[in-house]
């Protein structure tokens, strides 16, 4: 098991050293199974598509450590390119750390990230979010990276800052966190392609020309404006996460599909929209045995 994990997580290292990498969101394992066949070379796992999609409910820190590592554990079980996923703000507290990282590297994944957000934390992209001090948050990201048996694995620190206390403040924690041990930053909700730009010149070394590691969160109707993964990846940017697209999608075709059900009481008008029974069998790997004569 563990040699898996280490070779996810290298791989997922080798991707981004070379090359912007896009990660769509997965909320199940079955979606999990369509990302890598469509030709992905990871996938995302969302802390809001696990809560609405698994328990119906709103992405406000109800979900569990146990329910986030059982839907990576199911996710990567099927796949086998590197998932990388939401861990809110860590399941508790600095002392809670350890448990966090072993437990999703134990799942099979090759990273994660968590947020300065104090809990219950809140959608990055709606407003009342309120952050921990910085030095408590550098505590628990610095435990995160000192927590991991492969040094592969990739810790990724999510700031809420521009939200809350602004740009500036976004900068100076997201660098502070760098020293602090992250390999990765996640700032949420920036609310332009320059501000994006700017962030990613800001998070620049000095004497250098490459900024650290930093993740793009292109959800839908939230603060950031539609981007493409290239116009991301010419910024600097090496991860770009699509994390609720697809249930999204899924969910408008459940509500129409309801709607056709509900009004004309037969789906065969609808037929064409499904995905076939042997289109479902080939993404499960399922051969259905032929039926043997009599």
């Amino acid at each position: 098991m563990q040699s898996a994990v280490v070779s996810r997580s290298a791989r997922l290292r080798a991707l981004l050293n070379d090359h912007c990498v896009v990660m769509p969101g997965a909320f199940n394992a079955l979606t999990a199974r369509a990302i890598e066949r469509a030709g992905f070379e990871a996938i995302y796992l969302s802390g809001a598509t696990l809560a609405n999609a698994t328990l119906g409910v709103p992405d406000t820190g109800i979900t569990t450590l146990s329910e986030a590592v059982h839907h990576a554990t199911r996710c990567a079980a099927v796949t086998t390119i590197p998932l990388i996923s939401d861990a809110d703000t860590g399941f508790g507290g600095p002392d809670n750390m350890v448990r966090t990282v072993q437990d999703f590297e134990r799942a099979g994944l090759s990273g994660l990230h968590i947020e300065d957000q104090e809990f219950p934390k809140r959608c990055g992209h709606l407003s009342g979010k309120s952050l921990v001090p910085r030095s408590e948050f550098e505590e628990k990201v610095s435990i995160a990276a000192g927590a991991r048996r492969d040094r592969d694995f990739l810790i990724i620190a999510r700031t809420d800052a521009r939200g809350v206390t602004g740009y500036d403040d976004a900068v100076s924690r997201a660098q502070a966190y760098i020293r602090a041990g992250a390999d990765a930053i996640f700032p949420e909700a920036l609310q332009d392609k320059e501000e994006f730009a700017r962030f990613a010149r800001d998070m620049t070394p000095a004497g250098t020309s490459r900024p650290p590691i930093l993740l793009a969160n292109m959800t839908e109707f939230g603060k950031t404006p539609c981007l493409t993964a290239d116009e991301f990846a010419a910024m600097g940017y090496r991860i770009v996460i699509f994390p609720v697209t697809l249930m999204r999608c899924a969910m408008k075709a459940v509500e129409q599909a309801l709607h056709e059900l509900r009004s004309r009481g037969t789906q065969k008008n609808i037929l064409d929209r499904m995905q076939t029974r042997q289109e479902l069998y080939d993404l499960l790997g399922y051969e259905m045995e032929t039926p043997k004569s009599v």
